[in-house]
């Protein structure tokens, strides 16, 4: 088992491996962003009867597409078993399973792990399964490849039905703090305040809404038993500080330039130090709705209107490794994935915690909010904090020159070759201010707003169509 390379995220991966091992597999676990080649020769030296691989981050399913591909080359004869947070049935067998002519199997979590390998593994079970699995997944590329999907708009035509706003009538909000700052060592047992609990479950395959799933008559004792867990191993994270978060953002100007943002270096808005290339909502939607695009939200350069937008990286995964190891030399698996979830939910904490800090005081255009921990999670406060990699901006690339802006490496934040956040515990993202802006998920593009986004991007159409491969129908 491997989560691919450039890719850190491992909790699912580390829960499936546990549990394969309490059913007595033998589990080769080679860890996180792992290259194909090792992941292969490893699968060859040790003759493993499976081979399985993880990923949470979209570049993720390319790399697997590509070891599909490895696989077949090299004449492996192993199922390959794919999991992950942005894998699904209809991706593996779509666009994983046609690389290699071996039995590629989508495992949607934990639970489901250990039927799966025993059939594959079972002299009496394992041809019927085969054939069960290849038919289902002949009858979805048949059902994928008869499918109309979303009806497309021109690019123009999208433009045109942008989202309309009266420029000439606002006021952008100045910060009270401009520019970058670095903020270390903040207080876990304030962020702890801010965790969302949801989540935490979900990492658990506990389905149902916090705080009701304590109560849930299925799934209730469980959950309650992983809450009492999790709640002792946080005050333990925060009295023996077992962990530090760190983060640094900026406040800047900016200005939309069609579908695209520009920050400035300083405020005579000379020097272009980021262009945030975004892409528009180009589906055909319904009268009335625009076709959003973020860029939308910020003040056109032609208004002359004064408008900023924030950029920020956070963390709360800094020390972690040494906490890991002992539990590696432990054998105490339990805790090492409760450490890792929770630093995880510290860091979305953070991400909270400091929008709220930016709203109300170091921009302050929120500065008379009151919302508790619950409103917050709810996003009941005014602006946005869009990720890369996320529904309204789905390019993970735009992390590398954010990165670079923000100096994170500075506070021990750094970037995979796939974009993906080393601590794995972190979050990064934009700050957008104005009171309509919204989250939304652009979905499926056409082909002309792929060559248009090449352009502005600077790259090659084909460079891009693999960047973008999620976007595109």
């Amino acid at each position: 088992m491997a989560t691919v390379k450039g890719d850190v995220h491992d909790i699912g991966k580390n829960i499936v491996g546990v549990v394969l091992q309490c059913n007595n597999f033998d589990v080769i676990d080679l860890g996180v962003m792992v290259p194909s080649q090792k992941i292969l020769d490893t699968a060859a030296e040790t003759s493993a009867d499976l081979v399985g691989l993880s990923g949470l981050i979209t570049p993720s399913l390319e790399e697997m597409a590509h070891v599909a591909h490895e696989m077949q080359r090299l004449g492996m004869t192993q199922p390959l078993l794919i999991g992950g947070a942005t894998t699904s049935r209809v991706h593996t067998a779509v666009k994983i399973a046609p690389n290699y002519p071996g039995v590629t199997v989508y495992v949607p979590d934990a639970s489901r792990a250990v039927g799966v390998a025993a059939s594959l593994l079972s002299a009496d079970l394992r041809s019927g399964y085969v054939a069960e699995v290849a038919s289902d997944y002949e009858k979805i590329r048949a059902q994928h490849a008869a499918k109309k999907g979303p009806v497309l708009v021109s690019l123009e035509t999208a433009r045109a039905n942008a989202f309309r706003f009266d420029w000439a009538r606002y006021a952008p909000p100045q910060p009270a703090l401009p520019g970058r700052r670095e903020i270390r060592n903040v207080d876990l047992r304030e962020l702890s305040q801010f965790i969302d609990w949801g989540p935490l479950f979900q990492t658990w395959e506990l389905s149902g809404p916090y705080p009701a799933i304590l109560e849930d008559p299925v799934v209730g004792e469980a959950a309650r038993g992983v809450y009492a867990d999790a709640q002792e191993m946080l005050a333990r994270i925060v009295e023996g500080r077992w962990l530090t978060a760190s983060g640094v953002l900026a406040l800047m100007p900016a200005s939309s330039v069609g579908d695209d943002i520009e920050l400035y270096a300083d405020q005579s808005r000379e020097k272009v130090a980021l262009t945030w290339h975004n892409l528009r909502q180009q589906n055909e939607r319904p009268a009335g709705k625009p076709n959003y695009c973020l860029a939308d939200f910020v003040a056109p350069k032609a208004s002359g209107l004064a408008d900023h937008v924030g950029a920020f990286a956070v963390t709360a995964g800094l020390g972690i490794e040494k906490k890991l190891a002992q539990f590696v030399v432990q054998k105490d698996d339990y805790s090492a994935i409760m450490l890792k979830a929770l630093a995880d939910r510290l860091a979305e904490a953070f991400a909270e915690w400091l929008h709220m800090k930016v709203r109300r005081e170091l921009w302050g255009y929120a500065s008379d909010e009151r919302l508790d921990a619950a409103a917050l999670i709810r996003e009941e406060y005014r602006g946005i904090r869009p990720a890369p990699g996320y529904p309204a901006c789905p390019d993970h690339t735009v992390k590398a020159p954010l990165f670079e802006l923000l100096q994170a490496q500075r506070i021990g934040m750094s970037l995979t070759e796939s974009y993906a956040m080393l601590p794995a515990a972190s979050v990064c993202g934009f700050y957008i201010a104005h009171p309509e802006a919204r989250y939304f998920a652009v979905g499926k593009i056409g082909d002309d707003q792929l060559r248009n986004f090449s352009r502005r991007s600077g790259e090659a159409d084909d460079a891009m169509r693999r960047r973008l491969a999620p976007s595109l129908p």
